[in-house]
């Protein structure tokens, strides 16, 4: 099943709501980075509709030019749900029921007050020859079977299911197929834009053998540098030397490493450094308590929110000074200060974040456009502040403003 140089992947996804946009496609996006990290060559995401003469034209397409191919949907109960079938035809064998099968999906609908019937009991009928993979979350078994020129794992559509089965079996499975190693390091960056970071890392792949991906998930972009070698200490210790130089070159824009985003690395440091934090939120709007509240074990640091959008507000609840917001406009750097400060003596916190601007549309002067934005954050040794200007829509520069201050917030505590 193995070859010599590179194993390359595809993975297809079946759903006509995934090709009508009614779903969005996680699965693609989770497959293509699990295969990847386990040293196969992604080449293919595909997608097509509950239509069986286009499944079968795609499986036979990928099971002849790919030795993986991964494929999930269209295992379930109903009507539409053919991809078995599809399979079958396309390896020119028949279908088969398989007892043990049939006797856990009893098993698991009787749980749940349920009787089995004809729709159910078809999730039992695989593909004669194939090897049946449990599924332990679902009424919907896999199967593996060879391919044409491919080893192919069919899997249901539902994430949950589908991930705890790949990890389970067809993981280890597939890595133990590889015969090249690699490893990724993923360095997360924020502050500059994809285009400036692709230059200032102009010949680290060529001086070191690797190879450097990036992801811009608005505001932040992930530096991916991933070495091939022999071994995977000789992998890890190419993909290492790599990421010294890509850190050494970026600076203190690299904020991170490994899957995950600023607000979580902000997170992990106030809880690091067992600090508390409040936040002040006008333009924002409670996106960065949103944001800053998505990691579990928030609550070990997060206090609470004030959203002060009126100046009223700001007054009431933050004791902002109706002079000070009169004298230098609700959106300065004054009332920004004001605000984090409000915020720590209102709510006690060790450290405190302070959002205030213009998001737009409207509202905006020459002096001060749509997408000013003044954050401040408050310490016990002292407040600073920082104003920018971004562009976008509303909601972008929302985004940006919270982004922003996370990282203003990150750099005053330090590492």
């Amino acid at each position: 099943m193995c070859q010599a140089g590179r194993m390359t992947a595809a993975v297809l996804c079946i759903g006509t709501e995934l090709t009508r946009g009614e779903l969005l496609n996680t699965n693609a996006a989770w497959l293509a980075e699990a295969l990847t990290t386990i040293g196969l060559e992604v080449t293919t995401l595909d997608c097509v509709d509950d239509d069986r003469a286009r499944i079968e034209a795609s499986l036979r397409r990928l099971g002849a030019e790919h030795r993986v191919v991964i494929c999930t949907g269209g295992l379930g109960p109903t009507t539409d749900d053919i991809t078995t079938e599809c399979v079958a035809r396309v390896a020119g064998v028949g279908l088969s029921r398989d007892e043990a099968s049939l006797r856990q999906i009893e098993a698991r609908l009787a749980r749940f007050g349920r009787t089995i019937a004809a729709s159910n009991a078809k999730q039992a009928d695989f593909p004669l020859g194939c090897l049946v993979i449990e599924n332990p979350n679902g009424t919907a078994p896999g199967f593996r079977l060879n391919l044409l020129k491919s080893i192919a794992y069919f899997l249901p559509g539902v994430p949950r299911e589908m991930t705890a089965m790949f990890e389970a079996s067809i993981g280890p499975e597939l890595g133990a197929l590889v015969q090249e190693q690699r490893h990724q390091v993923v360095l997360r960056t924020y502050g500059l834009p994809e285009s400036e970071v692709n230059d200032l890392l102009a010949g680290v792949e060529t001086a070191h053998g690797v190879s450097i991906g990036y992801r811009a998930t608005m505001p932040e972009i992930e530096v991916k540098v991933l070495a091939r070698a022999d071994s995977r200490e000789a992998a890890i210790a190419i993909a290492e030397r790599a990421s010294s130089e890509v850190k050494e070159r970026l600076g203190d824009h690299v904020f991170g490493l490994g899957f995950g985003s600023l607000p979580d690395t902000v997170g992990e440091l106030l809880e690091r450094k067992q600090l508390t934090i409040a936040l002040a939120e006008s333009c924002t709007g409670g996106m960065a308590a949103e944001l800053l509240t998505r990691r579990a074990g928030a609550s070990h640091y997060f206090l609470g929110a004030l959203v002060t959008y009126s100046n009223e507000s700001k007054t009431q609840l933050l004791g902002v000074a109706p002079e000070l917001i009169q004298q230098h406009g609700a959106v300065s750097a004054e009332v920004a200060c004001a605000m984090a400060e409000g915020a720590r003596a209102r709510l006690g916190a060790d450290v405190t974040l302070s959002f205030t601007g213009i998001a737009g549309p409207g509202g905006g002067t020459d002096q001060k456009p749509v997408g000013t934005v003044h954050f401040a954050v408050a310490t016990p040794t002292g407040t600073i502040s920082k104003q920018r200007v971004f562009v976008g829509g509303r909601n972008d520069i929302r985004r940006r403003a919270a982004f922003a201050g996370f990282d203003l917030l990150r750099r005053s505590l330090g590492s």
